[in-house]
């Protein structure tokens, strides 16, 4: 019996809305992006994801300019007006901010908000870098941001390097009420012996905390190329740290389309997973995405 799927982390946008889709060609994380600078709008994620038993899916901001996420999360309600897709939104705003509390008051409005991103990934690579220091996570104004997202109630998208993963260990122990969602199993970019084993510590360090729970997710962006046998290695290391009740699935279109067709994409990810049982795999697929970002269709 097929198992249905959540995708729980993707993208729409049109072009115009989008500052880095719409400037100069700057480098970026996933490399070479010149197919996908034009409009992703929610008819042709239905196009690329319904074939393959997709039945939900969570939209995770998509890096609108400054000042602009608001605009981001009402033209995420409209599409799912008009489609009945996405399910879910998780949006930006800025936890540094002394006046995030409105931002996120003003996202709280929009009904299907379900989370916050803030990407705070570091990297000495420049190409890698998005935050603007590697500590943001020690920063007393996010931290007490990062509260008030917990009392919206909402999960928090974790997005950082293996050289963050311990604080971000200890930034989920320090907010056990929140459910952080690890982004694309914790973005393995080094595949020498010494930067596996660090990935595997930092994993293991926020696999020990209850409330992290992870996305199977991005595993094309350092080797721009849907992978099988590295697909396979770190979705299975991943759900052996984890377990199925906390690992959920996301095809990270459009940007994975650069180098794969959805029915591809997740193919690798049916076959990494054979090893599990059928309800185990339905954990991953679909039942942990619908606890986590809370859907109900």
């Amino acid at each position: 019996m097929a198992i249905p799927v959540i995708d729980a982390h993707h993208h729409i946008w049109r072009r115009r809305d989008l500052g880095w889709l719409n400037g100069p060609m700057e480098p970026r994380i996933f490399g070479d992006y010149a197919a996908i600078r034009r409009d992703y709008e929610i008819g042709e994620f239905l196009a690329d994801a319904s074939p393959h038993g997709v039945v939900g899916s969570v939209h995770v901001q998509a890096n609108w300019p400054a000042g602009q996420a608001e605009a981001e999360a009402d033209y995420v309600h409209r599409a799912a007006e008009a489609a009945g897709w996405p399910m879910g939104f998780v949006g930006h705003a800025d936890l540094l901010a002394h006046d995030a509390r409105r931002a996120l008051d003003r996202l709280a409005a929009f009904p299907l908000t379900r989370g916050i991103r803030m990407q705070l990934h570091w990297h000495a690579e420049p190409r890698y870098r998005y935050a603007a220091r590697p500590d943001l996570m020690d920063d007393p104004a996010f931290r007490n941001n990062l509260g008030i997202v917990g009392e919206l109630g909402w999960s928090f998208d974790l997005q950082i390097f293996q050289s963050q993963m311990a604080d971000g260990a200890r930034l989920a122990a320090d907010f056990p009420a929140i459910t952080f969602v690890l982004q694309h199993c914790g973005m393995p970019h080094d595949a020498s012996a010494g930067g596996r084993e660090e990935w595997r510590h930092g994993m293991e360090l926020l696999a020990a905390r209850p409330n992290v729970v992870v996305k199977l997710s991005g595993l094309g962006t350092f080797l721009n190329r849907n992978d099988r046998a590295h697909i396979a290695r770190v979705t299975r290391e991943t759900v052996e740290l984890f377990g199925p009740d906390r690992c959920l699935f996301g095809s990270n279109f459009p940007i994975e389309k650069l180098w794969a067709d959805y029915g591809a994409l997740i193919g690798a990810f049916h076959a990494a997973l054979e090893g599990w049982s059928e309800a185990d795999r339905a954990k991953m697929f679909h039942d942990t995405a619908a606890r986590v970002y809370r859907l109900d269709f």
